[in-house]
């Protein structure tokens, strides 16, 4: 069999009428490749009663990647940087040694719109854990659209064969998106150094004779291609990469090599020396210990 788990659809409530089915870490994968969280967030709808607040947070040793499926986000950071994310378009956060933002989606439309997309971290190799903090973003357009089969693949970052996402990442891997009718199938080929996996976003897909529905995250043992068969109209995700010969520390929001790096950024968010998003008050104090 090439799968080797199958991660079920797992509700987090993050308060004030947010939930996100988080696939990532799993007390049996803590990550794929290089990616460490992963968060389907919504759909919710944004109205005059309900509107997404994160306040002022931090993050170290890794890069966020916000990918949205509809609605607006304005994203904000200690860089600077003030922009709305828009459905297609991606967020590339580097934290780096140390980067504050914040993530706000308001009421706006009439009718209301409804909120939803993914949101993941990507841990850095140890020798780039200490680089400088930076912020870019990518409309739509600048991201590769590859043909695999009779489906047609947004590839938001990473490399796919010989075509290459503009986002900068750090270490090697990929990241695709598509939407598929039912009958439709694919198969992805994946190196043998690394490894894969599909998150079914929408719809139901056949595995290896077996269903896998929204929500569902299937990891496939390394070097294996990722193959299913749509039998429900479906968006879905394929990703991953070379695993890193080390572990990763995760608290919080801090992902590092070590423990004596998270320990440390814990010290400076509650110094409240990490940095200051323009035009936010309210940050998210250290959790307890």
């Amino acid at each position: 069999m090439s799968v080797s788990l199958i991660i079920p659809p797992r509700p987090r409530d993050l308060g004030e009428g947010m939930v996100v089915r988080r696939a990532l870490p799993f007390a049996k994968k803590r990550m794929v490749g290089p990616f460490i969280f992963w968060d389907h967030m919504g759909p919710v709808a944004i109205t005059d009663k309900f509107s997404m607040t994160v306040r002022s947070h931090p993050h170290i040793g890794l890069s966020t990647l916000t990918y949205l499926l509809s609605g607006e986000i304005l994203h904000r950071d200690s860089l600077g940087n003030e922009l709305m994310i828009r459905p297609g378009e991606v967020n590339w956060m580097t934290a780096g040694n140390g980067i504050v933002h914040s993530e706000r989606a308001h009421h706006s439309h009439h009718p209301p719109e409804k909120l939803e997309g993914i949101q993941l971290w990507i841990a850095f190799p140890q020798e780039s854990e200490e680089i400088a903090p930076s912020f870019e973003h990518f409309k739509e357009k600048d991201l590769p659209l590859i043909k695999l089969g009779n489906l047609p693949w947004r590839l938001i970052a990473g490399s796919y064969g010989d075509t290459r996402s503009p986002v900068p990442t750090f270490s090697p891997l990929f990241y695709l998106a598509t939407k598929a009718r039912t009958g439709e199938s694919a198969e992805l080929s994946v190196p043998t150094d690394q490894e894969g996996a599909v998150y079914i976003a929408h719809g139901e897909v056949e595995i290896e004779n077996q269903l896998q529905g929204e929500g569902h995250l299937v990891v496939f043992a390394p070097g294996t291609p990722v193959k299913f068969t749509v039998t429900k109209d479906a968006t879905l995700f394929v990703f991953g990469g070379t695993p890193f010969a080390e572990g990763r520390q995760i608290w919080w929001n801090f992902v590092a090599s070590t423990q004596d790096k998270i320990d440390a950024a814990k010290v400076r968010w509650t110094e409240q020396s990490m940095g200051k998003v323009p035009h936010e008050v309210d940050w998210i104090p250290l959790p307890p210990q």
